[in-house]
């Protein structure tokens, strides 16, 4: 197949790429045998239910729960009165474990709307639940400040509150912007978002002697027995943590929430298993979210499309608590040679809960204002949008010059807009139409780092040629299972169908969070490593699988076993002791580029969307996407077509139908629920277009592996808020795209 060609649902490996086998846990989860972790457990737990507060700040001044303990098959019911006592951590931008720093049922205060203020525990679920609700709670209320533009919003910039960010410079922006012959200065901003995965948060705790089995949805099963044996005071060899199929997640899932300690310490209070699921309207409170933002950007450039100038500030909403940022600008400032650059990262503290990671959590924001504002820019210079990018691609750092390792950006470009068809656009607005409907093009530029961790793996492989791999790394629904099998596949020379991969258990050698599109670049380079060291065990050359009987008798044994490491130079040795500490930076933070003139490891690809919107409504129809992305080695086809297929869809609704709307008088959310808070459908989506473009980095990691699950979402905003521009004429610089924007 020519790699012009968009790739079909089971895409022809090209050059670099692996094996499109079918996914390893397809078939269990098609049947329903796959375990999440609310299926799993003790078969007669007591069931917990939470109370949330009523107000966004303020105190609680009176508790009545005489009528919720007149329930029948009521246990206990915790509030601040009688509340199991947990130890205060950090958040964990300070180097702590938790999401959200504010400690639940610690006094009478209350911090932000739907703070946990109590934990009903009974007999079933409805009884916990009838209970919740009979359960009073008065409130002294005060004022609260919702995020942009409300009384009593506290902004810092960032480097002033975390010795982590220093905002990117480069020469002289303000002399650059200046003198050049064309300028823009747009300001953009992107709303409140929630994850919304498939499957609730929940957590089951079990008590056996001292030991405590949990069961939970996590990213990172090594960090949350770390974190929740640290708020319990007990060891972390105590704390086992079961964890085999997480139900999407993409962040949310990733830091331990408050919750867990708390069930886990009245499970330990009442001797008896308790199982919490999170109701959904809860899950936009007690877990994270994307913050909003908003972005001021200056460009200037020469008549002739080079950019002499760029400045980017950006605002985050974040809580009173904890000093969260996204600060996105590291990346963006990377991705075009503007030789004058200028940024800065502010954070307006309200009274909300901590935002936390969300799809690639610092790109989405910041790209989509960048990838807009070069999109404005190319059509002040009247020069098609490709081609000026096309004149401002770079091999170096504009920041240091650091090199990059590869940069397959325009590659992406050309083989996009070639099948999409980008020589039809018209470059002056509402100039296509068909019947009422006026038509316009978009694009816009994907980019990820390439971000890696520690991670440690245990393949065993005996005789009769089957191998089991054993990692506490994550499958949040990415196909890591599967690529851990086809990693191992080709390395040990054996069929798929003769690995088992075990994941997602704290009994298993630590693996990456599931997070920061690291999975398989980490986990995978372990797994690699596991397998050399037994290849080591025949001479450095594995046997056939014929031959593995005969070879394993010259051994003398039946099976072979090896645990191996894999490090990333910028954690070094000491990444591997964090890791099993439970900490996801590894000792020297995950291995990005950029810094000190190291090498700069990202991916890149190219979105490109046709919209339609009607003449007269203004309704926005999206008919047809296209993206190309190149991502270093492809370890499967099949499951990366998926992830980005995934991504560009994500991408599109994020432009056009995503947003937590706000009640500003009481910082509360409104449309805490997925009836209306709006999620992309089959409907929405009638034709994407997935090009794996082939691209070889030998410097990124062992196995030549970039991130890509969190890639082609990332230009899919921008892209559709061009095409919108290029079909009405109206630029829309605040997401989402809605339609009494366009009247």
């Amino acid at each position: 197949m020519n790699a012009m060609t968009p790739t079909p649902p089971v895409p022809a490996p090209l050059n670099n790429m692996g094996a499109p086998t079918a996914r390893y846990e397809s078939h269990a989860k098609v049947t329903g045998q796959a375990i999440y972790a609310a299926d799993m457990g003790p078969a007669n737990p007591a069931f917990g239910f939470l109370v949330t507060s009523g107000i966004a700040l303020g105190k609680i001044v009176r508790i009545d729960d005489s009528a919720a303990r007149a329930v029948p098959g009521l246990i206990d019911i915790f509030t601040y009165r009688n509340a199991p006592a947990l130890k205060p951590v950090k958040h964990f931008a300070q180097g702590g474990r938790v999401s959200d720093s504010v400690v639940p049922l610690a006094g009478p205060e209350i911090s932000y709307a739907g703070e946990i203020v109590a934990l009903v525990v009974a007999e079933t679920f409805e009884t916990a639940r009838e209970a919740a609700h009979r359960l009073r709670i008065d409130y002294a209320p005060q004022h609260a400040a919702a995020g942009f533009g409300s009384q009593g919003t506290d902004e810092k910039p960032f480097a002033a509150v975390s010795k982590e960010h220093k905002d990117k410079t480069a020469g002289d922006f303000e002399g650059a912007f200046a003198a050049a012959p064309v300028k823009l200065d747009a300001r953009y901003s992107t709303p409140t978002q929630h994850h919304n995965p498939i499957e609730l948060f929940s957590t089951t705790a079990v008590w056996n002697g001292d030991m405590l089995t949990l069961f939970e949805p996590s990213q990172f099963v090594w960090g949350l027995k770390a974190g929740v044996a640290e708020q319990l005071g007990i060891d972390a060899e105590k704390v086992h943590v079961i964890n085999p199929f997480v139900g999407g997640a993409f962040g949310s899932k990733g830091i331990m929430t408050q919750r867990t300690a708390l069930v886990a310490a009245a499970a330990r209070l009442l001797r008896r298993p308790v199982k919490l699921v999170v109701m959904r309207n809860q899950g936009f409170t007690t877990a994270t979210y994307r913050a909003e933002t908003r972005h001021h950007i200056r460009l200037g450039a020469k008549p002739d499309g080079q950019l002499t100038a760029y400045a980017h500030e950006g605002w985050e909403v974040t809580s009173r608590a904890d000093d969260y940022a996204v600060a996105g600008t590291e990346n963006s400032v990377e991705i075009y040679n503007a030789p004058n650059v200028w940024t800065k990262v502010n954070i307006v503290k309200a009274d909300r809960n901590t935002p936390g990671f969300m799809r690639s959590p610092p790109e989405v924001p910041y790209m989509y204002a960048l990838e807009s504002a070069i999109d404005e820019m190319a059509q002040e210079l009247n020069i098609d949008p490709v081609e000026f990018r096309r004149i401002n691609d770079t091999q170096v750092s504009p920041i240091n010059g650091a090199p990059y390792t590869s940069r397959s950006m325009m590659k992406c470009f050309d083989q996009a807009s070639a099948a999409f068809g980008w020589h039809k656009r018209q470059a002056k607005p509402s100039t296509t139409r068909d019947g009422d409907w006026l038509i316009g093009y978009g694009c816009a530029t994907a980019v990820y780092p390439t971000n890696m961790m520690p991670a440690t793996a245990r393949i065993r492989l005996t005789a009769d040629g089957h191998a089991v791999v054993q990692i506490a790394a994550h499958d949040v629904g990415t196909g890591a299972y599967t690529a851990m099998q086809n990693i191992a596949s080709e390395h040990l020379g054996l069929p798929v169908g003769n690995i088992r991969v075990e994941m997602g258990d704290s009994a298993l050698p630590p693996g990456p969070v599931a997070g920061g599109s690291m999975t398989t670049a980490s986990a995978g380079s372990a797994v690699l490593a596991a397998c050399t060291q037994i290849a080591a065990r025949f001479g450095n050359t594995m046997p056939a699988p014929a031959e593995l009987r005969d070879a394993f008798a010259r051994l003398g044994t039946q099976s072979v076993e090896e645990y191996a490491e894999y490090s990333p130079p910028a954690a070094g040795a000491a990444g591997i002791k964090a890791l099993y500490n439970g900490k996801m930076g590894g000792g020297g933070e995950q291995q990005k580029g950029g810094d000190n003139k190291k090498p700069l490891m990202m991916a890149f690809g190219a979105n490109f969307v046709e919209v339609r919107v009607h003449s007269r409504t203004r309704e926005i129809r999206v008919p047809r996407m296209t993206g190309a992305f190149a991502g270093g080695r492809i370890v499967n086809p099949r499951t990366a077509r998926s992830q980005y297929l995934g991504g560009m869809i994500w991408g599109m609704a994020s432009a056009l139908l995503e947003a937590t709307e706000m009640d500003e008088k009481r910082a509360r959310y409104v449309n805490d629920n997925i009836a209306e808070y709006l999620l992309a459908v089959n409907a929405d989506i009638p034709h994407v277009d997935i090009i794996l473009v082939p691209e070889t980095d030998t410097k990124v990691n062992p196995m030549g592996v970039k991130g890509i699950g969190e890639l082609a979402n990332v230009g899919m905003p921008a892209a559709i808020a061009n095409a919108v521009y290029n079909a009405t004429g109206t630029r829309i610089r605040d997401l989402p795209i809605t339609i009494d924007k366009l009247i």
